[in-house]
């Protein structure tokens, strides 16, 4: 899968436009190896869009490709490709950190928005899946596990093999879990894992950090286990307590009357799917409550631990006790745990 990963990133390099660059690069900045692999063709590729770009402005034309593009890349060219840094990431406690300023640069779209409800319709004139400029970041397109799905790069990733897998794309289903996608979520993990061990899809409910409105899971490949499943956590078996409230499902059925309790009482929550395995976080909405100014908001993968960062100064400060106050803020105490949880070990 990596190297097929990779192969799809250097094609994409050879693609016009600013879009395939900029989606290219975050991929490259977030992989210490790929990075190396690509620099060369990065900086070369750069450069000639750079001039363009010059060119292009200063005979008083407008640039082509999307508007969110055009101000990612200038961004990039203020910076120069020597300031671009790719990420670096470090441990804090129990946390895991990384300091990602690519990422500081991707449209804010729903990420920024106050919500109200766990859901709303589709809007086939708001951000989606189907614009047609996102095919050439189509990664793999097929039949998996009994439905037509879509894999797209991510274009600001901050796991390794990050891409979003959407399923039944065409039909333009909002952010809204149902049964039939949890299930399919659930069936495509057990299936995959198999012979990808280290694969994890995660999902994040409308209210949750959930930049589009479209039907959509994030799925990627750990190359370390996340906070979140580790052995010392009460909701693994073990004797420490986490931040937040984390339920732990061995069986699609039982997870899903949770989630569906969840739903009725309008409560927005972030899923990390594993093989045969569900971990469920309920919290507090986005705009509810204040975030500190080092994050942009707190998503799946800051809920399971991990805490991006995108200035050097956060990154090198932040501390064990002000992820857990942040952490902290999001905690809903009117979530009881389900009846009759079995307690579950986890899966290596």
């Amino acid at each position: 899968m990596a190297q097929a990963f990779e192969a799809g990133l250097v094609s994409l390099l050879q693609q016009p436009g600013l879009g395939s660059y900029i989606l290219v690069h975050a991929n490259a900045a977030i992989d210490a190896e790929l990075h190396q692999h690509l620099l060369d063709a990065l900086r070369a590729r750069f450069e000639k869009l750079a001039e363009h770009c010059r060119q292009t402005l200063s005979e008083g034309r407008e640039l082509a490709g999307a508007e969110d593009d055009q101000v990612v890349f200038l961004k990039l060219m203020a910076l120069g490709f020597e300031g671009i840094e790719p990420a670096r990431f470090r441990t804090e406690g129990a946390w895991e950190l990384q300091f990602n300023p690519l990422r500081a640069f991707r449209p804010s779209r729903m990420s920024r928005a106050q919500v109200s409800g766990i859901q709303r319709p589709f809007d086939p004139q708001g951000f989606h899946f189907n614009k047609p400029f996102l095919r050439k970041e189509a990664f793999w397109s097929g039949e998996l596990e009994g439905m037509t799905a879509e894999l797209l790069y991510n274009k600001f990733p901050f796991v390794p093999l990050h891409g979003l897998l959407v399923p039944n794309r065409s039909e333009g289903h909002p952010q809204f879990l149902t049964r039939e996608y949890h299930d399919y979520a659930w069936r495509v993990s057990e299936k995959l894992g198999k012979n990808l061990p280290r694969l994890h899809i995660a999902y994040n409910s409308y209210g949750a950090y959930a930049s589009v409105n479209h039907l959509h899971f994030q799925i990627f490949m750990a190359s370390r286990s996340l906070p979140l499943t580790r052995d010392c956590w009460r909701h693994n078996g073990g004797n420490e307590e986490y931040s937040l409230i984390c339920e732990v499902f061995d069986a699609p059925q039982r997870a899903w009357k949770y989630i569906e309790e969840l739903h009725a009482r309008e409560i927005s929550y972030n899923l990390l799917y594993q093989p045969g395995r569900l971990y469920c976080m309920p919290r507090k909405t986005q705009g509810s409550y204040e975030h500190a100014p080092w994050t942009q908001g707190f998503a799946w993968y800051e809920l399971s631990g991990g805490m991006t960062t995108f200035s050097r100064s956060d990154f090198d400060t932040l501390d064990a006790q002000a992820i857990e106050e942040e952490l902290g803020k999001l905690r809903r105490m009117d979530v009881a745990a389900p009846p009759e949880q079995p307690t579950v070990k986890t899966l290596v």
